[in-house]
């Protein structure tokens, strides 16, 4: 008996087989490690990336020995390069957004009448890169899956909220598409009744946890041609 599912490709993957996504047919109870065969199978020119290629299904992260269920949207892509809001006691936003960022709508957001301090993370395009030997960067282009994204986002705020309780607001966006050296690209923001709450180690802990799991990629153009950057990070189950 046979699975139809829906697979989607991004960043390099999708650039290798000019394909954003398609649908196949494969065999009841297939895992992980079967599917990646079968893709291997479909298309060639991809064997070499999948053994560091990484798995989503429904969007959330599989491993080998995970069955694929009937139907499911099952996504491939590299190692990450590294919204909602509300006015509850802790209040959060979290968004993959084109547009420019704005830090002071993005702290307002997470301000109460609770709020003393507030520690905002942002990161900016490098207009020169000191990855291997210093080369210049016009521009990045990033790209999103822009669901499982925001569910990651989530995951973070969680992760922060359970590690240090006293933070009370977290902000978190990520910024796709064509973006200019100097331009701001991610902005996390934590705020709390007072600096010394765990709002600095929070936000730091933001962005590093974002380049691990969120699944965000960027593909770095310059005059000597083009990249895709990817992490070496690996989620692990639960993840």
């Amino acid at each position: 008996m046979s699975n139809q599912i829906t697979v989607l490709f991004f960043a390099n993957l999708r650039e290798m087989i000019g394909m954003k996504e398609t649908s196949i047919d494969i065999p009841e109870g297939t895992n992980v490690k079967g599917f990646k065969s079968l893709i291997g199978d479909l298309f060639p020119s991809l064997i070499p990336q999948l053994a560091t290629t990484l798995v989503s299904i429904n969007k959330e992260y599989g491993f080998d020995e995970d069955i694929i269920p009937q139907g499911a949207e099952v996504a491939l892509f590299p190692p990450v390069s590294g919204g909602t809001d509300g006015d509850s006691i802790r209040p959060y936003y979290f968004g993959i957004e084109e547009g420019e960022l704005d830090l002071n709508e993005l702290v307002e957001r997470i301000t109460t009448a609770r709020t003393g301090a507030a520690c905002v993370f942002t990161g900016m395009v490098r207009a020169v890169t000191q990855r291997d030997d210093a080369h210049e960067t016009e521009y990045l282009e990033y790209q999103a899956y822009h669901e499982m994204a925001v569910e990651k986002i989530s995951q973070v705020a969680e992760e922060i909220w359970d590690s240090w309780p006293s933070v009370e607001g977290i902000a978190i966006v990520q910024r796709i598409g064509h973006l200019k050296a100097g331009t701001p690209t991610v902005a996390i923001a934590c705020s709390a009744g007072h600096r010394d709450s765990g709002v600095f180690e929070a936000a730091r802990y933001g962005i590093d946890r974002l380049k691990q799991i969120v699944p965000i990629w960027k593909k770095e153009v310059g005059p000597d041609g083009e990249v895709w950057i990817e992490g070496e990070y690996l989620p692990k189950a639960g993840e």
